[in-house]
């Protein structure tokens, strides 16, 4: 249990895709797709995340996709915001904007590009922290951002009051694990990566910010419940026949295999927003066959 003596959440919260439709939000998909996370019983949704185009919102876009997901979530699960930034001044206003728009929780992805030193990435998160009265997840995938956090500054940034948690998608376990048995009192642990849900909480990560489920929120449930319950056979088998789809989101960047399944499904329109571009032939052919004629 972390220093709350609570958690924003435990299970699978979505890293929800952001919707467009003729270059802007398209608020009825959004309302959609966040009823379908809710209907699955999702522990949480996170909006405005990597997954969902944050570096190419506006802040009045960013703003009103936090408010819209809100009111139509209207207390039923916890509500998180990203608020990452490689400038902590843009990354203060995004957190101060997700406050006013009802934000319950926020995250933070690592600077990216300009990057920082160790001192400066623990100022950059604790000035964040200290900017809203909300709790703080830290975000750390160094495949999007190219900077790692260590050991020695996950000690560091544990200590804030406001900075509860932690979004680990880097891939290494051995540094989940140390970060467990070492901060685990300070903050909670979520694997960023699906496909490492159960190594993950054999490890003490209580849950997962989902990519998969945008697809499949009941599959992702199902696999969290047998890892919370210790069925760890069943949970591998159930992870095993997931896997060819969860690798198959990263054919191309994220969230671009997402977005176009997502409109495969009728969830919403397979619009994005240059750099992102639709998924080329080549994939499209992949993905067809991964999710549908195999």
């Amino acid at each position: 249990m972390s220093k709350r003596g609570g958690r924003i959440f435990e299970g699978v919260a979505t890293a929800l895709i952001t919707p467009f439709r003729k270059g802007e939000i398209d608020e009825d998909a959004l309302r959609g797709l966040i009823e379908r996370q809710l209907d699955a019983n999702v522990s949480a949704i996170l909006v405005a995340g990597t997954t969902g185009e944050s570096a190419t919102l506006t802040l009045k876009e960013h703003h009103r996709l936090v408010a819209l997901a809100k009111e139509q979530i209207g207390g039923r699960v916890p509500l998180l915001a990203g608020c990452g930034s490689n400038s902590t001044a843009r990354a203060i206003l995004l957190a101060e904007s997700a406050r006013d728009a009802g934000a319950d929780a926020l995250l933070a992805v690592t600077p990216y590009y300009n990057k920082a030193s160790d001192r400066g990435l623990v100022l950059h998160y604790q000035a964040i922290a200290d900017a809203t009265p909300l709790p703080l997840i830290l975000y750390n995938v160094p495949s999007r951002t190219g900077f790692h956090i260590t050991m020695e500054m996950y000690r560091a940034l544990a200590t804030h009051p406001r900075i509860v948690g932690v979004k680990e998608a880097s891939g290494d376990l051995d540094l989940l694990e140390q970060l467990c048995a070492e901060c685990g009192e300070e903050v909670d642990v979520f694997t960023g990566n699906d496909a490492q849900l159960v190594s993950a909480m054999k490890l003490g990560a209580v849950g997962v910010i989902s990519v998969y489920s945008n697809l499949y929120p009941e599959r992702m449930i199902a696999l969290y419940r047998l890892c919370a319950d210790g069925e760890w056979h069943a949970a591998e088998e159930l992870r095993r026949k997931a896997l060819p789809q969860m690798n198959a989101l990263f054919y191309e960047v994220n969230p671009i295999p997402v977005k176009y399944l997502a409109s495969r499904m009728g969830l919403c329109e397979p619009e994005y927003r240059l750099p992102l571009c639709p998924p080329s032939d080549a994939t499209v052919k992949r993905l067809e066959t991964v999710f549908w004629e195999s």
